[in-house]
C-alpha cells in the first residue's frame, strides 16, 4: 500500500529543509600560531632611580579558537624570553640582573598558561585571561596574566599587557650596587607586546 503525503505534510518537509540550508555553520576554526621578536620589558625601582631592562627576544605560540572570524576562545598559550637578552643602558646593572635571575642555572624567564578565556571589548579588541606557571630564576608560581588582544586585518593577533609581582616570590634576592650603599626594590613590573601569526 503507498504512503501517501498530504500537501500540508509536504509544505512543512520543504520548509524545514529550507530553514536547515539556510542555517548559517558557524563552525569553530582552531589555529596555533607563532609569535617572534616579541619585546618585553622588566621595570624596578632602587634607592637612586628607577630602571629598566628590555629584550626583543622574546617568542611564544597560542591555540586560539576562531568564530566566524572572531577570537572565541583561548586553548593555549606559552612565552619565553632569554634571561640574557634583557639588556639596560648600564653593563654593572644587567651583570647584576643576570645574576640575580640565576641565569647560568635558568636561562629562561617563561611562561605557560594552562587554561584562558576570551572575552570581546569591541569589534576587534578582546581582553584575555590565561592561568599558568610563571617561571622566573627556576621558580615557578601558579598566576594570572591579563592581556589585550587585538584581531589585525590579516589574521594576526596582538597581545600586549602587564604583570606586576615580588621578587621575593620567586626567591630573588634585589641586587646591590656601590657595596650595597644603592639596593634595588622588591617590586618589579614585566610588560610585554607579542603578535601572533600563522
Amino acid at each position: 500500500m503507498k504512503k501517501i503525503i498530504t500537501k500540508p505534510m509536504a509544505l512543512f518537509f520543504l520548509l524545514a529543509t529550507g530553514l536547515m540550508a539556510a542555517k548559517p555553520a558557524g563552525d569553530t576554526v582552531r589555529l596555533k600560531l607563532k609569535a617572534q621578536n616579541g619585546s618585553m620589558q622588566v621595570a624596578g625601582t632602587s634607592s637612586l632611580h628607577d630602571w629598566i631592562e628590555k629584550s626583543d627576544n622574546g617568542s611564544g605560540e597560542a591555540t586560539f579558537s576562531f568564530n566566524d572570524d572572531k577570537l572565541a576562545d583561548l586553548a593555549s598559550l606559552s612565552f619565553s624570553v632569554p634571561a640574557r637578552s634583557l639588556k639596560s643602558e648600564h653593563k654593572t646593572m644587567d651583570n647584576n640582573t643576570y645574576k640575580a635571575l640565576k641565569a647560568d642555572k635558568s636561562p629562561n624567564i617563561t611562561f605557560v598558561a594552562g587554561t584562558g578565556s576570551v572575552t570581546p571589548i569591541d569589534a576587534n579588541t578582546y581582553s584575555i585571561k590565561a592561568f599558568g606557571r610563571l617561571t622566573i630564576a627556576g621558580n615557578t608560581r601558579e598566576t594570572e596574566v591579563v592581556a589585550t588582544g587585538k584581531l589585525n586585518a590579516d589574521k594576526s593577533i596582538s597581545v600586549s599587557g602587564s604583570k606586576k609581582f615580588k621578587m621575593s616570590e620567586y626567591g630573588i634576592k634585589p641586587p646591590t650596587a656601590m657595596f650595597g650603599t644603592i639596593k634595588t626594590g622588591d617590586d618589579l613590573t614585566i610588560s610585554y607586546n607579542l603578535k601572533f601569526t600563522k
